[in-house]
């Protein structure tokens, strides 16, 4: 393995603490977290409650670092790629930041994606041009047999926004367990919900796993429009 840092982006929900967790687990040497905190609706990230990961690294124990961009200049882009390219920019530019400023700079990223190209091809772009490598544990797996292997880990996850035909309120809050997905399949043979929301239909929190020293406790309401909703987060602390 290359001599350097490696960076892990994470949102504190599943897919982004999956891929932490195996790149922990094969002793990927990660020396930050890189949380970007989206003003508005984003093509390339986790959006809702992702103040919440400064208490996901804690617990982790791996320094954060925060990025919050200016506005991503979305009604200026003239179509998804060119948002998407913008949205990439201060990720980059705190990338190339770490990579100036660690000791042997930084030698990969971690990547939680499943299916999305959109996504994975633009941090792959971004690896290239800052010679680094690229690991994505989740890339192009099944997404039903990951999130079971999630579930036998010990991952407690809670979905904190849905916005799908088949998701009402009643699943605000509500741990993703077996019963859980059992009814996601279901919905995805009814609606094509994705089992894992890679398509934005839902969007979660890991309270609690086994990269967690202590788990987030939450206190909430929910927020919804007769369509889509959310968490409103009251306080959440490490227990």
């Amino acid at each position: 393995m290359t001599n350097g840092a490696w960076l892990s982006l994470f949102s504190g929900g599943k897919d982004s603490s999956w891929a932490l967790y195996q790149a922990l687990t094969e002793d990927i040497p990660v020396e930050r977290l890189l949380t970007v905190h989206p003003q508005g609706d984003s093509y390339m990230y986790h959006v809702p409650a992702t103040d919440l990961a400064t208490l996901a690294a804690d617990s982790v124990g791996i320094p954060l670092v925060d990025i919050y961009p200016d506005a991503f200049e979305a009604e200026d882009a003239t179509d998804v790629s060119e948002q998407g390219n913008a949205e990439l920019e201060p990720l980059e530019a705190a990338v190339r930041e770490l990579d100036a400023e660690l000791p042997d700079g930084v030698a990969g990223v971690v990547a939680g994606a499943v299916e999305s190209e959109f996504q994975t091809s633009r941090i792959e772009g971004l690896c290239e041009r800052v010679d680094a490598d690229l690991f994505a544990p989740l890339w192009q797996r099944d997404p039903e047999t990951l999130a079971r292997e999630m579930l036998d880990a010990g991952f407690e996850i809670r979905i904190i926004q849905v916005a799908a035909a088949g998701l009402d309120e009643s699943w605000l809050g509500r741990q993703l367990d077996e019963a859980a997905l059992d009814e996601l399949l279901a919905l995805n043979d009814e609606y094509g919900v994705h089992v894992l929301g890679e398509g934005g239909e839902f969007e979660t929190l890991v309270t609690d796993g086994p990269h967690l020293d202590r788990a987030i406790e939450l206190e909430y309401g929910t927020v919804w429009d007769g369509t889509r909703g959310h968490l409103r987060i009251d306080d959440a602390r490490l227990a």
